[in-house]
């Protein structure tokens, strides 16, 4: 099929190269010109397992090209997915500027038969909203040009985006025409092929499906966090209480590890929008607030948890960083925990030493101009003459580290970790304090 995508973020660049790559024609549209002239010459703007060789090997076949023209898109693709990017406004709804922009655009220079999918993740109602700013610009150039309106929500995990669009657990598509559904159906037809189930349904409930996933996940997340608070006062191991419940075939194992709080671009900013959604329709959506307001807290409470160890005073001391981005596999450092974490230590006199596999450069533009906060190039460089290491993405590579060489170079052999990586009983063998969420601490305050 001929397929164009609009906005060449996360989204729109994983799916063009997912679907280029099970034969199809694909152009890619981003008005940056200069990302689309580096993509064009195979440069990746973003870090993802496996998604620049798939693009490489699809640019040099030729079935995948990339354009900063909205013409060349919309006159390419029966299909055209509109993938940019719905921030999060002010009073937290998503902000659809850019969807809209894009339908306009679209309504502007279509001149035949389209399918325009909204991929975008949006509130209940933008499909309506997009149909009639296409519709309304064709009516004021005179025309009648028909088209369909489709839903498909994204489902990828940064750090497996692309093994999630090749292997999808499900395909969501909404829409009002049945032969959209088929088409949609064909498109997705060969990563179903492990039996993923194709659902369809309404416009409506699509959008609704997305941001219910998100709220669900995030929301396990967050009870998971304020359980292993209370094991902390109990004196019991969330660990142990996470495999006993996570055997329940109801529950699952999956989305219960505790840590400090969820971050990214998807799960803070949907759940937000979900709220004023709700509140829109006159809905108090209560658990979801608390949910927000558990997440904020468990990075205030590992922070205090930092801070108490040292009588409150971390005043000149260094700490060794492990991990920056939100989740590992990944450099996006959008609400991730870290950037909370060294700016409450920095601000209380400590300076930090940080390494992280892939997102020490989008760090570094975060922390840019602070003399408290420099980068190592690898994750033992941080330690030497730290008085503490604070683990906070959950990197492979941070696993199985030295721990003699790690004590070796430390000035106290002192780990805070916000992942619950290591064996706590092993650690304190070893002569190390480890405090970290929800277990049995092996130290309490500092010596």
């Amino acid at each position: 099929m001929r397929i164009s995508i609009i906005g060449v973020g996360y989204v729109g660049l994983v799916s063009g190269a997912c679907f280029a790559e099970t034969g199809n024609d694909v152009v890619c549209m981003d008005i940056d010109s200069r990302k689309v002239e580096g993509l064009q010459k195979g440069v990746i703007p973003i870090y993802e397992p496996h998604l620049e060789e798939i693009v490489k090997n699809n640019l040099n076949e030729g079935r995948l090209a990339f354009t900063d023209k909205m013409e060349e898109a919309v006159d390419h693709g029966l299909i055209i997915f509109v993938a940019v990017n719905t921030p999060q406004d002010e009073d937290g709804s998503a902000d659809l500027r850019y969807v809209l922009s894009v339908a306009s655009a679209i309504g502007k220079c279509i001149e035949k038969y389209r399918i325009i999918v909204v991929k975008s993740t949006v509130p209940v109602g933008t499909c309506e909203k997009v149909r009639d700013t296409i519709a309304a610009e064709i009516r004021k150039r005179g025309l009648n040009i028909p088209f369909d309106i489709a839903s498909n929500p994204e489902f990828l995990k940064e750090g497996v985006a692309v093994d999630d669009c090749m292997k999808p657990e499900r395909v969501i598509v909404g829409s009002e025409n049945s032969r959209v559904e088929e088409i949609l159906k064909e498109l997705y037809s060969p990563f179903s092929r492990t039996g993923a189930p194709f659902i369809s349904m309404d416009l409506r409930s699509s959008e609704m499906t997305k941001y219910t996933a998100n709220a669900m996940l995030a929301t396990r997340i967050s009870f998971m966090n304020q359980i292993a608070n209370v094991c902390e006062r109990v004196g019991a191991d969330v660990m142990k209480v996470m495999r006993g419940i996570g055997s329940d075939s109801r529950i699952g194992p999956k989305f219960l590890f505790p840590g400090v709080g969820f971050g990214g671009s998807c799960f803070p900013k949907d759940v937000r929008a979900l709220i004023k959604t709700s509140s829109d329709f006159d809905y108090d959506f209560s658990i979801l607030q608390e949910v927000m307001a558990a997440n904020d807290f468990q990075r205030v409470h590992f922070l205090d948890s930092i801070k108490k160890f040292y009588g409150n005073d971390v005043k000149g001391k260094r700490f060794a960083i492990w991990g920056l981005a939100f989740k590992p596999n990944t450099d996006d450092m959008r609400e991730a925990p870290a950037v909370y974490i060294v700016n409450g230590l920095v601000n209380a006199g400590a300076s930090c030493f940080a390494y992280d596999p892939k997102a020490t450069e989008n760090a570094a533009m975060i922390f840019n101009g602070n003399e408290q906060v420099k980068f190592g190039k690898n994750q033992y460089e941080v330690l030497e003459n730290a008085d503490a290491l604070i683990l906070l993405t959950e990197w492979l590579s941070f696993r199985e580290p030295d721990f003699d060489r790690m004590r070796s170079m430390m000035r106290s052999a002192v780990i805070f970790d916000g992942r619950n990586q290591y064996n706590t009983a092993t650690l304190a063998r070893m002569g190390f304090r480890y405090i970290c969420i929800g277990r049995p601490q092996t130290g309490i305050e500092a010596t």
